[in-house]
């Protein structure tokens, strides 16, 4: 079926964040997926070429492919807008609030949405008292980073580790935050329009889900369905749609989250701009949706908006 009706579309991907490698993945994958269903679609990287000559090169929407700063952040977004051009995903008050990982936290917190506990920290914290706040393990983190760059999981305080699992954050953010550990299993809600889709548990080598497992590793398993009790599915789904409508978040999105052995869970963030490659989670729970790629991707860029 042709969608030419949608105009010229250019896929946003690359651009200069830390994410850059996966958002070129994403671009080209996407880019496949929509020409594949008659798109009139193009590349674009923002590293390359001005937004402005979108306007000047009659594009009429846009696909954000671009995951990171200047990309997932609210800024891409807040251009488009200015330029009148129609983009896909959250507009700029829910991107920029959703990239801010303390921000979520206070704005769910106050919603009644669970979250670990944690602390901002810099390089004067005291390790003791942090531990006694928190407990051990403790996960040390860039507050607006993705991917898991600049993470780091704390097991003791006998040799600083704490002082340099927060240099090693604030390497990538001024901000920095300490976190509780939540030991369970981790789960991801897809969010396409106005519905939840399957949640997917992922299991990957000793818990580690870096940089290298999200993306590249064949070992990571992921279990879609997740494996819960309907009751259980229903309810985490619900209030994922709930935790991603009370940060403004609109079109898609996907939030991570772990499930404890008690059976209460926690979310840890929201991503706007999910990765779209051969190992990203959105295609793959819309797949036991049956939801086709292409389809999801032109789902998608249907939603695009300006404001």
């Amino acid at each position: 079926m042709s969608n030419a009706w949608m105009g010229k579309v250019a896929v946003l991907m690359g651009g200069p964040s830390a994410e850059r490698e996966i958002s070129l993945m994403s671009g080209n994958a996407v880019l496949g997926a929509l020409r594949e269903r008659g798109v009139d679609a193009h590349p674009f990287d923002p590293v390359e070429r001005d937004l402005w000559e979108m306007r000047r090169d009659g594009y009429a929407r846009a696909f954000i492919a671009l995951h990171g700063r200047y990309g997932e952040d609210g800024t891409v977004q807040g251009a488009l807008e200015t330029l009148g051009i129609p983009y896909t995903g959250s507009g700029v008050l829910a991107s920029a609030l959703a990239m801010d990982k303390w921000r979520t936290k206070l704005v769910w917190i106050a919603a009644g949405i669970p979250t670990p506990r944690f602390r901002v920290v810099d390089e004067a914290a005291d390790p003791v008292r942090l531990v006694a706040d928190l407990g051990l393990p403790l996960i040390v983190k860039p507050a607006r980073e993705g991917s898991t760059i600049g993470i780091t999981k704390v097991s003791s305080v006998d040799r600083d580790e704490v002082g340099d699992a927060i240099a090693e954050a604030a390497k990538h953010d001024r901000l920095v935050l300490a976190e509780e550990f939540v030991e369970g299993r981790e789960l991801t809600a897809s969010i396409v329009g106005e519905r939840a889709l399957p949640l997917i548990r992922i299991e990957a080598p000793k818990g580690n889900y870096d940089y290298e497992h999200k993306y590249f590793s064949d070992e990571t398993k992921y279990h879609c369905p997740a494996g819960l009790p309907d009751a259980v599915e229903h309810a985490i789904r619900e209030q994922s749609l709930a935790a991603f409508r009370i940060l403004a978040a609109s079109g898609w999105g996907r939030l991570d989250l772990i499930l404890r052995s008690d059976g209460s869970w926690s979310f840890l963030e929201l991503n706007t701009s999910p990765g779209m490659t051969g190992h990203s989670l959105v295609p793959m729970a819309a797949r036991a949706a049956g939801i086709a790629f292409p389809d999801l991707c032109v789902e998608i860029l249907r939603g695009a908006h300006v404001g």
